[in-house]
């Protein structure tokens, strides 16, 4: 009975010492605030784990910054696109709008225009050219109803812009003075010699004086002499200087007073009967299209 006694207490005793030690650790753990033997596990495990985890960062990091510099340049490929929109917007409306206030500038110099010894004018619109890109004629919405006949003088506020050579009842055709087909009785202001200017297809005119007894100069003004055009009007200017050649017909170019490929409005002299105005060139005229205002197509 006394060896049972003694190995119950001692059974007995252990229990109560590893009970109260595991109480005495737990305090101890609590209070050093993790610093014991579960803070020190934590700690082996955080650096026997530390290498696989930089190692992870390492391989992933690129892949992960890569996926995000995708979505970047997506994001900035379309804003690059709506704002390069808004830049084509904003040009195409500035082109627009310098087209028109040119209009409106060059309207305006038409309406206040003077036909030549204050002769009756009606100002017409271009709104057709020829069907050729080296055609020198275009097309005006005014015709017989308005008093335009075949001969016409047609002018703009730089000078004369050609001759009518057909016309409809709403509508004729003007060939440009550099036209071949057109020939221009001049007058050199410098000189008050006179000769004729006739087109060459495009670019400069031709000026042929066949009785000059002085040279002209370049930049020499070149008008009307009355003949086929009424007096005085500006036909350009001498862009080469050219001597007299006794027994030989003093040639060279001059430049166009008028910019003819930028003409929108034009005035017709209807006051006036050139020599020739009676004469109109076979075939009559092929109806041109129709005129279409292009503000009322916009609309």
């Amino acid at each position: 009975m006394l060896s049972s006694g003694r190995r119950f207490d001692r059974t007995t005793a252990l229990f109560l010492s590893l009970l109260a030690a595991s109480f005495i650790f737990a305090t101890f753990d609590v209070r050093a605030q993790g610093e014991g033997a579960g803070g020190i596990m934590r700690d082996g495990a955080q650096q026997l784990f530390a290498p696989a985890q930089k190692a992870a960062e390492f391989a992933v990091a690129p892949v992960v910054g890569f996926v995000d510099g995708i979505s970047n340049i997506a994001g900035l490929r379309a804003e690059n696109e709506r704002l390069q929109a808004e830049v084509n917007s904003l040009e195409q409306q500035l082109r627009e709008t310098a087209a028109l206030e040119r209009r409106v500038a060059e309207l305006e110099a038409i309406s206040g225009l003077e036909a030549p010894e204050e002769l009756a004018a009606v100002t017409a619109r271009i709104f057709s050219a020829g069907p050729g890109t080296f055609d020198q004629i275009r097309y005006i919405d005014k015709g017989k109803a308005d008093g335009v006949l075949v001969g016409n003088a047609v002018i703009d506020e730089h000078g004369l812009v050609g001759r009518v050579d057909r016309v409809t009842e709403n509508n004729a055709r003007v060939r440009l003075i550099t036209d071949p087909l057109v020939a221009v009785g001049v007058r050199v202001e410098s000189t008050n010699e006179t000769g004729v200017v006739t087109g060459r297809g495009g670019g400069a005119l031709r000026l042929e004086m066949f009785q000059a007894t002085q040279p002209v100069r370049e930049g020499d003004v070149v008008v009307t002499d009355g003949s086929r055009f009424p007096p005085g009007i500006v036909v350009g200017f001498i862009s080469e200087t050219a001597d007299v050649v006794v027994g030989f017909a003093l040639r060279t170019a001059v430049e166009p007073a008028v910019p003819l490929s930028e003409v929108d409005f034009v005035k017709v002299v209807v006051g006036w009967s050139p020599l020739d105005a009676g004469i109109e060139e076979p075939g009559g005229l092929i109806e041109p299209p129709p005129f279409v205002d292009p503000t009322t197509e916009r609309r």
